[in-house]
């Protein structure tokens, strides 16, 4: 049985606007972040956690699509949904959705990344209890598993 979907509420802040008073391109990738960290922190790994392993999210890439625009003080929905992830869970890909408040996707951030060694500044596999919550975030309808290269 599918998990059911990760999803957190904001409202649209002033300091998110553009001089055009519609949430400005950064603002949309700090709440697929946001969305990130409370996610983990719900399964065991608020930021403490990782500065006492040492070890941190990076990205390799991150896709906005703008879809709708988002204006001063609306409320959005933020969906989160793993779309691939390595065997032994260093790589993943997770997909956000950001929704206005009648439903319509307003974008949606595509995001790939790693774990890295804080001290060592390299990648570094993940305990595997970071893997199991990985795990547990629901799966996106393009969801594939990530084949590392030798």
């Amino acid at each position: 049985m599918q998990p059911q979907p990760f999803e957190k509420t904001y409202t649209a802040r002033w300091a998110d606007m553009d001089p055009n008073v519609h949430m400005r391109h950064s603002a949309y990738t700090d709440y697929a972040a946001q969305l990130r960290l409370e996610y983990l922190a719900e399964h065991g790994f608020p930021m403490q956690t990782f500065a006492k392993l040492a070890i941190g999210p990076i990205l390799f890439r991150e896709d906005t699509r703008f879809l709708k625009e988002i204006g001063l003080s609306e409320v959005i929905r933020v969906r989160g949904e793993l779309a691939g992830l390595s065997e032994d869970g260093s790589r993943w890909r997770i997909v956000h959705t950001i929704f206005k408040a009648d439903g319509r996707p307003a974008a949606t951030i595509t995001v790939d990344g790693a774990w890295m060694d804080l001290r060592l500044r390299k990648l570094t596999l993940p305990p595997d209890d970071l893997v199991e919550a990985m795990k547990q975030l629901p799966r996106h309808e393009t969801y594939a598993d990530i084949v590392k290269s030798s």
